[in-house]
């Protein structure tokens, strides 16, 4: 596995992380892990602290960001966090935001129009916001050659047609109309179910719990294997304590049995977890330690700040 800073090598595969935010997101573990388990903030402060939580102020921190693969001479975006100018009234810290994702993008080398396949994971805002771009007063895909891989499952429970029930209440409001309805009327979206294989080295399964369609991406190339997990692992206390779920999960029974199937999978297959909002070095062997999971070794990223 050969690595450059911010780039990683998986047998054929490049990975590269994207940032788009990383800080405070206004939620003390209390509040966004609130099946915890008392005082393990405080027994795990040695890896948890400053990356995934600040003890002085009792907040969490997340990233917000981008995995970008290329595979079989193929761009591939995993997920694209929470987008410029959105408006999320029950979401503020993602509303109107205005980073410089693109520019990080381009220093990637990579322009939009250059990507062929975005993976939504889930439909959550923090997930698929650089779908789209504000073009004058209209939402257009931002990567306008690319093909959009969003399971069905996410994509009827968020249709606000379907009028379904969330645990986040309003918390994505807005979000499937800009940044999910443009792309589809454009007819970029692929919706599928099951599994989909991407290519000899990428396969989408269905991995549900945190949303009805929640998604992991495996790669398997060259020997070296990883698990793109979304959003089944915030933080990394969740892999010390795997039945800790975020209050965002829609299935709280299935996202804990989900979690401890791929983190068990990771474990037995020397497989890098790579979640959605992991801060610090971004991605994660773990090992098996009983009944629950610790951390062998970080990835080759330099630490996010």
């Amino acid at each position: 596995m050969e690595q450059t800073p911010e780039q990683i090598v998986l047998g054929d595969v490049t990975v590269t992380r994207i940032k788009e935010f990383y800080g405070p997101v206004g939620m003390t573990p209390d509040e966004f892990f609130p099946d915890s388990p008392d005082g393990s903030w405080e027994e795990h402060r040695g890896w948890l602290s400053p990356d995934f939580w600040n003890h002085e102020t009792a907040e969490c921190h997340s990233a917000i960001q981008s995995w970008l693969l290329r595979s079989e001479g193929r761009t591939i975006l995993v997920d694209t966090g929470v987008g410029n100018h959105k408006d999320r009234p029950y979401s503020p810290v993602w509303s109107r935001l205005n980073t410089g994702y693109l520019d990080n993008l381009a220093a990637a080398g990579v322009r939009p129009e250059d990507v062929d396949i975005v993976v939504n994971t889930h439909l959550h805002v923090d997930h698929v916001g650089w779908n789209t771009r504000l073009d004058g007063r209209r939402w257009v895909p931002t990567f306008p050659n690319a093909t959009y891989l969003m399971t069905r499952r996410d994509f009827e429970f968020w249709d606000p047609a379907n009028e379904n029930e969330s645990v986040l209440g309003r918390g994505n409001q807005n979000v499937f109309e800009d940044s999910v309805t443009p792309v589809h009327e454009e007819g970029l979206t692929h919706l599928w179910e099951g599994s989909y294989r991407i290519d000899r080295n990428l396969r989408l399964d269905l991995a549900p719990g945190h949303t009805p369609g929640s998604s992991v991406l495996t790669l398997d190339s060259g020997g070296d294997r990883a698990l793109f997990v979304g959003d089944l692992v915030h933080t990394a206390l969740q892999i010390a304590e795997p039945e800790t779920n975020s209050c965002f999960c829609e299935n709280p029974a299935e996202s804990r049995a989900t979690r401890h199937r791929l983190l068990g999978h990771a474990a037995e297959n020397k497989a890098l977890v790579f979640p959605a909002h992991f801060g610090g070095h971004g991605a994660t062997e773990v090992a098996r330690s009983g009944s629950k999971f610790t951390i062998k070794r970080w990835a080759g990223f330099s630490r996010i700040s």
